[in-house]
């Protein structure tokens, strides 16, 4: 059993090391970086990043560009027997796409204390009122994800202060 959860453990770094990649390049067009993956089987389905500011769309998350990447390349609106793997806790309206594409897990790595909508700041998928569950795992890469994040931010806002 504990080898089992050891590969599990694996996959899931892997492919946030690959949402990372993608994060990446959210943050070289100076957009907020975070970056998605979606896998169904073993394959990406589909990707993407954050790209609010240059898609000039506030529904460009990482999660959404990815989810429509996957429903594109499925041909459906559905993504069953899919995992959407993710550098930062979803926020409401992410959760809710993932919820209406019936994905069936969801992997992200640093937690958002500020407007999280799985565990930090609502629980959205414990809710009894939604009509599809998806299990979910926390903290993947948690460190690394959170420090790219955490630099763009400081950079952003060393960047903004005048000279003395």
């Amino acid at each position: 059993m504990d080898s089992i959860m050891d590969s599990a453990r694996r996959h899931d770094e892997l492919w946030m090391r690959h949402a990372l990649t993608l994060a990446a390049r959210a943050a070289a067009a100076d957009e907020v970086p975070v970056g998605a993956v979606l896998v169904h089987r073993g394959v990406v389905l589909g990707e993407g990043w954050n790209r609010p500011i240059g898609a000039c769309d506030p529904t460009a998350h990482a999660e959404i560009e990815a989810i429509r990447a996957g429903a594109r390349r499925a041909n459906n609106y559905r993504l069953p027997d899919t995992t959407l793997y993710v550098t930062l806790e979803p926020c409401v309206m992410c959760v809710g796409a993932m919820v209406h594409a019936r994905i069936d897990r969801l992997v992200f790595g640093a937690f958002d204390r500020r407007s999280g909508a799985v565990i930090s700041r609502f629980d959205l998928l414990q809710s009894r009122f939604l009509n599809h569950r998806l299990s979910w795992r926390g903290g993947v890469l948690a460190q690394e994800c959170g420090a790219l994040l955490q630099g763009f931010f400081h950079r952003r806002r060393n960047a903004s202060t005048p000279p003395p």
